[in-house]
């Protein structure tokens, strides 16, 4: 069961998380680029904190696979995120991902047999309706959105594999080999990238001085703690409440972008309406959901023993 302090954790997680599309804007170069060296770098500072704690490696060859194959579904999210925040703005692309929640309801059933709950269908959809008044007043950025949206479907896939996988795994080496998955993906992607996406004569790795401070807080503090310490709190926080709480990544991601890039962030009230219905779906969840479990508990069948033992 989760406690206070998971939740408290978990939202200081989430304002990291929020922080990472600011980031990404000001580093100056490219997102395939940006993935490529934040996974490296994420990968081996996990590899020698595991080492030098007495951490485990090995884990099988099945879920060393299954660690890799989210690495690439983490490429993906993280070059469509970031891609988003550069093609539209950073606001867009948090709003987008906050479908996130409605991946995760359609899909965790399928991943995990769960018992669908009408309530967080009703709250995904909620979701999308703001999505969906957003996407009215910022049609000019549709390209964004859909790539926030594609992040945010990577993203719901790899948190339900992921909950399986912190059962069984310490969060530590699951997130190490996963990182060390998106660099793969991330560098076989290269070829394509070169060939289609970029006019560029070759790969940008020119950082400079300040991108590199910002690239180490977004690798060892947005991404080996909070990536690290979000896998951990999946051990005892379902994957829907994990996506529909780090809805609110969009709601502190914004206000960082208006309080560090000013006017370039504002966007129209249309946007700020959408942003307000996604919001409250998020403090409804636990509302809905604790009834839920209630009324599921009341409706419960009495144990033999217990009808036994009263008569």
């Amino acid at each position: 069961m989760p406690r206070l302090k998971d939740f408290l954790e978990l939202h200081f997680i989430i304002f990291l998380w929020g922080f990472t599309a600011i980031l990404g804007k000001l580093i100056s170069i490219p997102a395939v680029e940006l993935v490529a060296i934040r996974t490296l770098i994420t990968c081996a500072a996990l590899a020698l904190i595991i080492k030098f704690r007495g951490g485990l490696f090995r884990v099988g060859s099945l879920p060393f696979l299954q660690m890799l194959g989210v690495g690439f579904l983490i490429a993906a999210h993280w070059i469509l995120f970031f891609a988003s925040a550069r093609v539209a703005s950073i606001s867009i692309s948090l709003a987008g991902l906050a479908t996130a929640s409605l991946w995760t309801a359609l899909l965790e059933p399928i991943f995990t047999k769960k018992k669908i709950k009408p309530h967080e269908i009703l709250l995904a959809i909620l979701i999308m309706i703001g999505l969906y008044v957003i996407f009215q007043f910022e049609f000019d950025h549709a390209v964004g959105i859909v790539m926030a949206v594609g992040s945010a479907l990577m993203a719901a896939i790899f948190t339900i594999i992921n909950s399986r996988l912190t059962k069984k795994y310490p969060a530590a080496t699951i997130t190490c080999y996963e990182m060390g998955g998106a660099c793969l993906a991330t560098v076989l992607f290269f070829p394509l990238y070169l060939a289609y996406f970029t006019s560029n004569s070759g790969l940008d790795f020119s950082l400079s001085t300040m991108d590199w401070v910002w690239l180490m807080i977004l690798t060892l503090v947005c991404t080996v703690y909070a990536y690290t310490g979000g896998v951990r709190l999946m051990q005892r926080i379902s994957a829907f409440a994990m996506n529909l709480t780090v809805n609110l990544e969009p709601v502190y991601g914004i206000l960082l972008a208006w309080v560090i890039f000013g006017e370039s962030e504002q966007m129209s009230m249309g946007f700020y309406y959408g942003a307000l219905i996604i919001l409250a779906a998020v403090f409804i969840y636990p509302i809905l959901d604790s009834w839920y479990e209630r009324r599921l508990k009341s409706k419960a069948p009495v144990p033999a023993s217990e009808i036994i033992g009263k008569g």
